[in-house]
């Protein structure tokens, strides 16, 4: 009879519990943005340039390294930051400088931003430094665009492909 008593009470733990669960898997409703309005997200990992340019070896130099280490040039590791400044409708919502990544850094510098924004049409800019230089943008990309309302507008880098990419 205990046995029994305990089984049962288990059973009830659980079927409460799975309720719960269900009911908050449900409610309260999560909004991704919001009914009204559009949101732009970007969302880029890349690579900058190195801090100092790759030295190219001697036929010498090479000849004195061990031959499972030679190679033609030497680099260091450590790269640039990444500089990203966004526009909407000729006003700057944004100007990040995303340092690089690892130990020694030299991963990739990674941006994620999100902006919630009145949907209709708009006027989108992005610009981005990814070299040395003080002035002046390496990748830039203006475009027209008309949000909608609810929906994500998403701003993405690959330098592969030529740069910024609107969607």
């Amino acid at each position: 009879m205990h046995d029994l008593l305990r089984i049962s009470l288990q059973v009830i733990a659980y079927f409460v519990f799975a309720i719960a669960i269900g009911y908050f898997s449900f409610w309260p409703r999560y909004q991704y943005a919001s009914a009204e309005q559009a949101a732009i997200k970007v969302s880029l990992s890349h690579a900058a340039g190195r801090v100092k340019p790759c030295v190219i070896l001697t036929p010498e130099e090479i000849a004195r390294l061990a031959p499972n280490m030679r190679r033609t040039e030497t680099c260091e590791r450590e790269r640039l930051p990444v500089t990203l400044q966004l526009e909407i409708d000729g006003e700057v919502v944004a100007l990040v400088e995303a340092p690089a990544s690892g130990l020694w850094n030299d991963g990739p510098a990674s941006i994620y931003e999100r902006f919630v924004v009145a949907s209709g049409p708009h006027r989108i800019t992005a610009k981005l430094r990814d070299t040395a230089r003080v002035d002046g943008w390496d990748y830039t990309l203006t475009d027209d665009v008309v949000l909608q309302a609810g929906r994500y507008f998403t701003i993405t880098f690959r330098a592969e492909n030529g740069g910024f990419n609107f969607r």
